[in-house]
């Protein structure tokens, strides 16, 4: 089983692998709101007032079953079938507002309008499929991570920014050491430097150009810095006190500030 906190709708999602029940709560006063117990789901998908259910493939592989529900009374606004590729694999469903994003291997991208019916296909060789999303609601953009590159997209299936000095530490995509902030605007990662260092380095970029804001790296001779740039497994940005906190492998919290 699993339990999700939704800040933006104010919602606690949980599923009981024991019962297969998905249920909802209030956030505020932990309420719980209602109840799913369907067998057949694969995955749940949140956005701004709404959850996608997607379903396992049919029987005969030609489609996939989704719904749209209130995020907040459970009620369904939309159920309709996707029609995919019997032989080929789910790379990806993910959802944003009235955007549906499917991928299949070896596909085109296929941004989907659920609202209309309209659909985009973006070119396999222009979109490869990423390893994690990060939706940018007050950008009506995409982030997307793959092999520690960050690209941001809109829903055209453009390519808005690439950028000039972001290159992820991790291949993987920690996202433990990435920080978008409030606005949107800034994206604040732990990554290698351009120079080879075997020390990795806290780079600030502009989301909307992907200019490079700053840099923050090891100064020459100081143990201390190095020591705190070594193996960084979470970072945190406090817009308030505009500080930066990092944490490394070795259970210490480095604190950055101007």
């Amino acid at each position: 089983g699993f339990v999700e906190f939704d800040d933006v709708n104010g919602k606690v999602l949980t599923y009981s692998a024991a019962d297969k029940i998905y249920k909802v709560w209030d956030l505020k006063n932990y309420n719980h709101l209602y109840s799913i117990h369907d067998n057949n789901i694969h995955e749940i998908k949140i956005s701004p007032g709404i959850m996608l259910l997607i379903y396992h493939k049919s029987a005969s592989g030609g489609h996939v079953p989704l719904k749209i529900l209130s995020i907040d009374n459970g009620d369904v606004l939309q159920s309709f079938k996707h029609q995919i590729h019997r032989s080929r694999k789910i790379d990806f469903i993910e959802q944003f507002n009235e955007k549906l994003l499917i991928k299949q291997e070896y596909e085109n991208l296929q941004i989907v309008d659920v609202r209309t019916g309209d659909r985009t296909d973006v070119g396999s060789s222009h979109f490869m499929t990423p390893s994690a999303f990060i939706f940018l609601y007050e950008n009506q953009l995409f982030l997307t991570f793959r092999h520690r590159n960050v690209a941001v997209w809109n829903f055209r299936g453009e390519k808005v920014t690439t950028f000039e000095d972001h290159t992820l530490w991790h291949p993987d995509c920690n996202t433990n050491n990435i920080y978008i902030t409030s606005q949107q605007d800034l994206i604040i990662s732990y990554c290698k430097q351009s120079d080879g260092s075997e020390l990795g380095s806290i780079n600030v970029s502009s989301i909307l150009n992907g200019g490079s804001l700053a840099r923050i790296s090891a100064r020459q001779g100081n143990a201390r810095e190095r020591m705190a740039l070594e193996d960084v497994t979470a970072l945190f940005y406090n817009e308030e006190r505009n500080e930066i906190y990092t944490g490394n492998k070795d259970g210490r919290v480095h604190i950055w500030t101007n």
